[in-house]
């Protein structure tokens, strides 16, 4: 019975994928496996029975990754679950950024008792008219699940799509409508857009990528969106952009001190994935992801092990093995199994950075001994037997 710990409340639509295999516990340290959202694991003690944790949604700072890895436990994120939440927000602060309809907004409510409150708007509407966003250029930065839905959706909107990412898949490629113009530099985008969206994650080469030297080569009265990472955009330079007229408009999901009330920021709090929805399939790919690496020992979206799949275990027995990144590890792995006279029928061995992941499926039973002695390698971490 494997013994499944929620950190955070995980929709039922997710957690009632489980099958009688599976048990609740409110423990964590009795998990095998933990789903979490928000909270804070850097503090916790990880029990020698856990195995994975799979974070409901994409960002995995409250999670200690290196510590983890370093226990043999795989951490799964859920890409692309929530993108649709979040790119309909983007759109939103678009809408929200080219028509004043928070001042509008804020007109009626100002107004409530105004008698003659139908005759007077129709003065009034004078003073919160905008622009429309068609016609008008939109540069994504970060063509990952959420910037390719962005981008798309623009382009149906009518805007003139400008893309830029270097690390784009293929298959991500394929994905963009054919009118999307790739560009080779962020800063195309920078000297030649009206509206400037980021969805990178944060690296050393995209914090505060929005500074003073680029928000100098873009146009005057460019609108700025923020859904990403607080980071990737220089608050002080954003803040003298503003004031100055540089930048019209900064939309962010990420209010701090330094934005929160500076006039021409839109903010909201952290609301991208706050849907019904996006809550639902967090939850629901999260769920597949353990049941698969539990059941089958595959990894799927992993953010400190690489990804590693074997498909359904079918053979007698099934073997992983979490292990370091270093010199002849297949070897000496293989080379354990078959001096126990067994025989490795297929086989798989990835690595990521200084940790690696293998999967051997055997055509004979693993005995207690062969585990030890694959425990027992060098640079091994942590050795599963599925079956």
């Amino acid at each position: 019975m494997t013994k499944v710990n929620c950190l955070n409340p995980i929709s039922e639509l997710g957690t009632g994928l489980f099958n009688d295999n599976y048990e609740m516990t409110d423990n964590f340290a009795d998990a095998d496996v933990a789903l979490v959202r928000s909270a804070a694991m850097h503090d916790l003690d990880l029990p020698e029975s856990l195995l994975a944790i799979a974070r409901a949604g994409a960002g995995v700072n409250n999670i200690p990754l290196d510590k983890c890895a370093d226990k043999g436990v795989v951490v799964f994120n859920t890409p692309g679950a929530n993108a649709n939440g979040v790119k309909e927000l983007v759109l939103c602060g678009m809408l929200l950024a080219s028509r004043d309809i928070i001042g509008g907004n804020k007109w009626v409510d100002n107004n409530t008792d105004n008698e003659n409150i139908s005759k007077d708007m129709e003065k009034a509407k004078k003073n919160f008219a905008g622009n429309e966003i068609k016609g008008k250029k939109l540069g994504v930065i970060g063509l990952g699940a959420i910037g390719r839905l962005v981008a798309n959706a623009a382009e149906s909107m009518g805007m003139e799509v400008y893309g830029n990412d270097p690390f784009i898949s293929v298959e991500g490629a394929l994905s963009l409508k054919r009118d999307v113009h790739l560009v080779k530099t962020r800063e195309e985008i920078f000297k030649e857009c009206d509206f400037i969206t980021v969805h990178t994650p944060l690296v050393d080469d995209t914090k505060k990528m929005i500074n003073k030297e680029t928000i100098a080569m873009m146009k005057d009265g460019v609108v700025v969106l923020n859904f990403a990472r607080d980071l990737l955009v220089d608050d002080e330079a954003m803040c003298e952009a503003l004031a100055s007229g540089k930048v019209k408009k900064y939309v962010t999901d990420f209010p701090n001190p330094n934005v929160a009330g500076v006039e021409g920021v839109i903010a909201t709090p952290h609301l991208g994935a706050s849907t019904a929805e996006s809550e639902d399939n967090c939850a629901v790919m999260a769920v597949k992801e353990i049941m698969d690496f539990v059941e089958n020992g595959n990894i799927v979206n992993s953010v400190n092990y690489p990804k590693c799949d074997l498909g359904v275990c079918d053979k007698t027995t099934r073997i992983t093995v979490c292990h370091k990144n270093i010199p002849n590890m297949i070897g000496q792995l293989t080379s354990v199994v078959a001096a126990e006279g067994i025989n490795v029928s297929d086989m798989v061995d990835k690595s990521k950075g200084d940790y690696a992941y293998a999967i051997i499926d055997c055509d004979d039973p693993a005995t207690e001994q062969l585990v030890s002695k694959l425990q027992a390698v060098e640079g091994v971490i942590k050795v599963r037997v599925i079956k």
